[in-house]
């Protein structure tokens, strides 16, 4: 990498936050880098290269950079895990073929209109077709969860979590279903794993506080 790279991408970068155009800055970052060139500045480059990068990556990168943006959740920069944590989260869903993005999109609009046993059945059909599917695997946890389903909602999480080793929102889920399970030791480590994926979940951590207390506190 050079200097002549990170100071086209940083321009690229400051232009689009000054006019918030982001469809001129994708055009104009992926005329001029490929994606394997992004990963290396967004994890090797200055400051401002690295925001430029992982921008750029969660705008026009599909779920091979996952890695990549996993590791930015930990940068030294607050700049960065932000844009690393809304880009990742984009990633998830660009995983498989257009048809398989097309049927996860209809998952997810289903469990947010609370249709929660179809989003079940369409899932499991989904997952027995693609195995590998992480985001397939949670939507199913999430609608099991709703359902008050919370042992098939915390294993669909740890299956989550073998595909997608940064899920970190899989990590939460599976605390919350061990919570719900009174399980609280179990909802610990699964909310620590949260935190080592992602640092900036500070909801997390004040939860992590707090049950630990609770669970510390000595019994009557």
């Amino acid at each position: 990498m050079n200097r002549q790279q990170h100071a086209l991408l940083v321009e690229n970068y400051q232009r689009y936050l000054a006019s918030g155009d982001s469809g001129a800055f994708v055009r104009q970052t992926a005329t001029r880098y490929t994606i394997g060139t992004l990963e290396r500045l967004a994890q090797f480059g200055p400051r401002d290269a690295r925001r430029a990068a992982t921008l750029a990556l969660g705008l026009i990168a599909d779920f091979a950079s996952n890695a990549t943006l996993g590791k930015s959740l930990s940068d030294e920069d607050r700049g960065v895990r932000l844009l690393a944590e809304n880009g990742i989260r984009d990633l998830w869903y660009r995983d498989g073929t257009v048809d398989h993005r097309r049927r996860l999109n209809n998952l997810i609009r289903l469990n947010c209109a609370g249709q929660f046993e179809k989003v079940i059945r369409q899932a499991t059909a989904l997952i027995e077709e693609v195995p590998w599917f992480a985001e397939g695997w949670n939507q199913r946890a999430i609608a099991y969860f709703q359902a008050c389903d919370f042992r098939n909602s915390a294993n669909d999480c740890q299956q989550t979590l073998e595909l997608n080793p940064y899920h970190f929102g899989a990590a939460v889920g599976m605390g919350q279903c061990y919570l719900e399970l009174n399980d609280g030791w179990a909802a610990l480590e699964c909310f620590r794993r949260a935190i080592r994926l992602n640092p900036g979940l500070e909801s997390v951590r004040l939860q992590i506080d707090h049950l630990q207390r609770a669970l510390e506190e000595p019994k009557d």
